[in-house]
């Protein structure tokens, strides 16, 4: 006889805290820190509308993969392969290649190198690879490690931040960017001339964590045992957890009054933490990363990536003085290794679980800890490697990561509105609203894809 699973009443929204912080923290490095600020600095601060629909339609996307996991004690990927055996080959593929070559610790060493030149920046790239590694290894828990990492870095980060901008910012800047909000520039709507819209879309792309890596929400609610997810088998970390065959197929809660309710309760909680961390916080920390880089350097000529960000700390550093700029260059730092961390963590969790869901499958049991560590190690060997011979971005591959990003995006916004629609029982599926967001975030990463190939 088939056990009758309860749902948990929900515990306090303070003690729900947790899961979002480390999305939020893979957004740090790239949207907020340099794409949306660079487009202020450039086009002012008319196009923040595109980062409130970003993150907004990210938001979505999230809570319906939240959705899934809260139901089943089982991740995201768990129920795409009971699709198809095809979805786990395309989330290997569609993961490992965007996130192979790792940008951010790249970032991160030559900002230190600025500040301190002795430092070779190459040999600081291999160490802040191998830096991560050892994080993600040596705590007992892989998910407590990332979120007490990447909350202190987000708490630390928003402190300095809101202070920079007390300092360089006045009211005609937030009126410019209260504006922005709206589509306003001033003298245009929504688009100025001479915008690029490539530029444009890819802020708008990455204003959350960006491709599949959105998707590693599953992992983190199971974890933290939300909804189903305490039924669910956790992953230890490489050196410390604990070394077992989990079970990879989870279950759902009997369908009765009292689960119906309990479930209304998590949906609530889980949906209020996630705006609260990822959209709300995120969501303020682009606008006032944004207006600091339009009080700072609007209407200079600024180049894109680390070069604006130079020029940003140059200006703060010349009405601040010295320090002040080492703390901007030493906080984004910071943030690009802390992003960094991430992407290393969800990739590596996303390519493990579904090499697994691959072969193990009909076993049903597979030791997650294990696949992780190797994956991650591996991922850290080739990021090494490149080092080593010399390479940074190459061109050709930059270009791939931004077609397969925006493929993936565009295909998990149709997956998961298929899965919840399949899987999950009526009482349980997402509304109308949220099937015509899934279908717009759709749509509007189709044409992100058919532009990127096009340019």
């Amino acid at each position: 006889m088939k056990k009758s699973l309860q749902l948990k009443t929900p515990p306090s929204l303070w003690k729900n805290l947790g899961p979002s912080f480390i999305l939020l923290g893979l957004a740090l490095g790239s949207g907020e820190l340099i794409l949306w600020p660079y487009l202020a600095a450039n086009w002012g601060l008319g196009l923040l509308w595109g980062a409130l629909l970003g993150i907004s339609l990210q938001y979505v996307l999230n809570t319906e993969v939240m959705r899934y996991s809260l139901a089943w004690s089982e991740s995201v990927f768990v129920g795409f392969r009971r699709l198809s055996i095809l979805i786990p080959v395309w989330y290997i593929v569609s993961t490992a290649i965007p996130w192979s070559i790792p940008g951010f610790s790249s970032a991160a060493a030559e900002i230190v190198h600025r500040l301190l030149p002795f430092l070779p920046t190459q040999a600081v790239a291999i160490f802040l690879l191998l830096l991560a590694g050892t994080v993600l290894s040596v705590g007992k828990s892989l998910y407590k490690t990332m979120v007490r990492f990447q909350t202190a870095v987000i708490l630390i980060g928003m402190l300095i931040i809101i202070a920079l901008t007390f300092m360089f910012t006045n009211i005609a800047d937030w009126q410019m960017a209260g504006w922005g909000i709206l589509g306003n520039g001033g003298s245009w709507w929504f688009f100025p001339a001479g915008v690029q819209v490539t530029a444009f879309l890819a802020a708008f792309a990455y204003a959350g964590a960006g491709g599949n890596l959105n998707l590693a929400q599953s992992f983190y609610i199971k974890e933290k045992g939300f909804g189903m997810g305490v039924y669910a088998e956790k992953v230890g970390s490489v050196l410390r957890g604990t070394h077992k065959e989990t079970t990879l197929r989870g279950q759902t809660f009997t369908q009765n009054t009292a689960n119906t309710r309990r479930w209304k309760e998590w949906w609530r909680h889980v949906t209020t933490e996630h705006f609260l961390i990822f959209w709300l916080l995120g969501f303020v920390t682009i606008v006032l990363l944004s207006v600091l880089s339009y009080a700072t350097v609007y209407s200079h000529a600024t180049e894109s990536g680390l070069s604006f960000l130079y020029a940003e700390s140059k200006v703060i550093g010349d009405s601040a003085g010295n320090f002040v700029r080492i703390v901007f260059l030493s906080l984004a730092a910071m943030m690009l290794f802390s992003t960094q961390l991430g992407v290393l963590e969800s990739s590596a969790r996303i390519i493990s679980e579904n090499i697994v869901l691959l072969t193990k499958w009909k076993k049903n049991k597979a030791d997650v800890t294990a696949s992780f560590s190797i994956v991650v190690w591996s991922q850290i060997a080739i990021g090494i490697l490149v080092y080593a011979l010399g390479f940074t971005e190459p061109r050709v591959l930059i270009t791939l990561s931004a077609i397969l990003n925006a493929a993936a995006m565009m295909v998990s916004f149709i997956l998961i509105g298929i899965l919840n629609k399949k899987r999950l029982l009526p009482a349980q599926q997402p509304h109308i609203w949220r099937t015509a967001f899934l279908i717009l975030g759709a749509v509007f990463f189709a044409l992100l894809l058919a532009l990127t190939v096009f340019s």
